[in-house]
């Protein structure tokens, strides 16, 4: 029977989306791709949903692009920009999408795999996990995998990273700011659950405001990003949910969202 590439599911507010390549190390085929873009596409729409958890089945979290597709001299330069224009969109689209996005790592984040976890809003690791940038080891230097790893980490750590190929242990990941927090192994999913719920108490929309507003800034010179988020928090100020925040916390209650 077909295994469907991605699944998804929703618990109360937050959506799962699981890679489901368990044998290819989830490796990311073209079909597993537009598959990953239309389930972000389908949760971007989705109200009730506030944060969006990225995980995996099988023994690694994602072994990067399925060589398979990339291997042989038949292939074209179309191919390949085929190839990596989907990589670009679904990294790009877990950025666009409304919802904070939080990586569920486990076993290996390897190159389009590492590239995916650094392209996440935020990402939970366990303490067995290991991150790598390896292409330079096989002639095909990381590059699209370094434009949201050096955004991440800076340009030291993704360099290293990208120069040697070699393993980082989820105590460098998160020392280098690439995850924000490793567990051991049988508490990920608890852990990751938890900061998922604790987002999702607030408000959809400043969630979704705030995210946006977050990297329209973040490569903006000090001045410009000071311009951008003014206005951007001026905007904030009138909607439902900020007025009613607001209100709350003079009336010291509990805020009662509409989300809008």
């Amino acid at each position: 029977m077909y295994a469907e590439p991605v699944l998804l599911e929703k618990d109360a507010y937050v959506g799962y989306l699981t890679l489901n390549r368990a044998e290819q190390r989830n490796a990311l085929s073209l079909e597993m791709m537009k598959n990953i873009i239309n389930r972000l596409d389908t949760l971007a729409e989705d109200r009730d949903v506030k944060v969006v958890v990225l995980r995996a089945n099988g023994t690694a979290f994602c072994a990067g692009h399925d060589l398979l597709e990339m291997a042989g001299a038949d292939k074209d330069i179309h191919h390949y920009r085929n190839i990596f224009s989907t990589c670009s969109h679904m990294m790009q689209r877990i950025h666009n999408i409304p919802q904070p996005v939080i990586a569920q790592v486990h076993g290996v984040a390897t190159a389009a795999g590492c590239q995916l976890v650094a392209a996440c809003d935020l990402a939970v690791a366990e303490t067995g996990a290991r991150f790598q940038t390896p292409g330079v080891l096989i002639g095909l230097f990381c590059m699209t995998p370094m434009v949201p790893l050096v955004r991440v980490v800076g340009r030291r750590r993704a360099m290293e990273m990208l120069l040697t190929g070699r393993f980082v242990s989820a105590e460098e990941a998160e020392r280098f700011g690439l995850i924000n927090l490793s567990v051991p192994l049988d508490q990920l999913e608890a852990e990751t659950r938890k900061l998922a719920q604790n987002i999702a108490q607030h408000s959809r929309h400043t969630l979704a405001s705030g995210k946006h507003a977050f990297y329209e800034q973040i490569d903006l010179d000090e001045a410009s990003a000071y311009n951008h988020a003014k206005e951007a928090m001026a905007l904030n100020c009138l909607a439902e949910d900020a007025r009613e925040g607001i209100t709350a916390f003079i009336e010291k209650r509990k805020p009662r969202w509409s989300d809008r």
